[in-house]
């Protein structure tokens, strides 16, 4: 990467904030050296931490507040704290100060601040909250997570024209497959809503990539590079396979922990067992995106760590270098023309939002 882009950074946002947010811009300017972050924060905490770690010193600027939303605070409320660490990061998207923003904090008031202050891109009805997670064949992308919890048929075409333009921007797929999540893969399955889309897709110009309805199994077995569905399913699917992923490291320590022979067993199994912890390592996902959006936001996991951190700044620099809402509006212009098909517009959004349920990964076991 030549051009140096900006990104706005809540460094108040997260658990074990400010700290792993430096540690992790400073192993993003590693990986990014044309880079610059906007570090919106309280300055004196952020000094004595920046002096400690050179290059991340080295690509910021630091923007003074000591306000900070908290991760209990209602949306409502944080709407009208004007001075907080993630508001003037979002002011700084909205004013072009920066291409993105990147924040560990509460996922509730930064999806409404999101919308409110830099508002969706023309001819997307509502933002979407999507995710990277693994499956058998790979990574697997899945939205939305919670920002939605009702959708019509018309904001599932625009989420899987979103989910597209991700899985070629950030996993480099040059045509991934998309898929509605549905009750059954036969075509007439599910409600009139599911069907609707699936006829636009088919008559879309991403009608080659879609596979047609999945079900709940198809998410972990990868049967689709893109998993569509709304909010609320989308979040309990989630929720879901955090709780398998538990579950499954909890069996495996009780099984590697019942006698002297389990435990040998757990020796010689280790290796493997050490590439199954790194494939299904949380920090590797982490970094929720709110698509739809005028600016890049991704959301990191509020209690991750310096290398999760630097991977949610890696997917918003992938996200802006590769012109990622460029090619959100080039996709809907090629829907545009089917658009009778889909009813009436739906502008409104859902104030429903997941509060912080949307804002974790496939992969956050925890």
């Amino acid at each position: 990467m030549t051009e140096p882009y900006t990104l706005a950074v809540d460094a108040m946002g997260g658990d074990k904030a400010p700290d792993i947010v430096i540690e992790g811009l400073e192993i993003a300017s590693e990986r990014h050296p044309a880079a610059r972050f906007l570090l919106v924060g309280d300055e004196t905490r952020l000094a004595p931490l920046l002096l400690r770690h050179k290059r991340a010193k080295a690509s910021c600027t630091v923007r003074h507040t000591p306000d900070v939303i908290g991760n209990d605070m209602k949306p409502t409320t944080a709407l009208r704290v004007r001075g907080a660490s993630m508001r003037m990061a979002i002011d700084a998207v909205a004013a072009g100060e920066a291409s993105g923003v990147v924040s560990a904090g509460n996922t509730g008031a930064l999806l409404a601040l999101a919308k409110i202050v830099m508002k969706t891109l023309p001819g997307i009805g509502r933002p979407a909250m999507a995710a990277i997670g693994p499956s058998a064949r790979g990574d697997v992308v899945m939205l939305d997570l919670g920002a939605n919890v009702t959708c019509d048929s018309r904001n599932l075409v625009e989420f899987a024209v979103m989910g597209d333009v991700f899985a070629r921007t950030v996993l480099g797929l040059t045509a991934p497959t998309i898929g509605l999540l549905n009750v059954g893969s036969e075509e007439l399955k599910g409600d009139d809503r599911l069907r609707q889309a699936a006829d636009v897709l088919r008559a879309s110009h991403i009608a080659p990539q879609f596979y047609g309805f999945v079900e709940g199994h198809d998410i972990a077995a990868g049967t689709t590079d893109v998993i569509v569905t709304d909010g609320f399913t989308g979040n309990v699917a989630l929720k879901t396979g955090e709780g398998a992923l538990k579950l499954m490291g909890g069996l495996l320590r009780q099984v590697f922990s019942a006698s002297w022979t389990a435990r040998l067993g757990y020796l010689l199994a280790r290796p493997g067992l050490e590439r199954l912890r790194e494939w299904l390592d949380p920090r590797r996902y982490n970094g929720a995106v709110m698509l739809g959006l005028n600016g890049v936001v991704v959301k990191s996991h509020g209690g991750t760590d310096a290398l999760g951190f630097a991977h949610a700044v890696d997917v918003a620099m992938d996200m802006v270098v590769h012109r990622f809402n460029e090619r959100i509006r080039e996709g809907l212009g090629r829907i545009t023309e089917l658009q009778p098909r889909m009813g009436p517009k739906d502008g409104s959004g859902d104030a429903r939002n997941g509060e912080g349920n949307g804002g974790d990964h496939l992969a956050a076991a925890r």
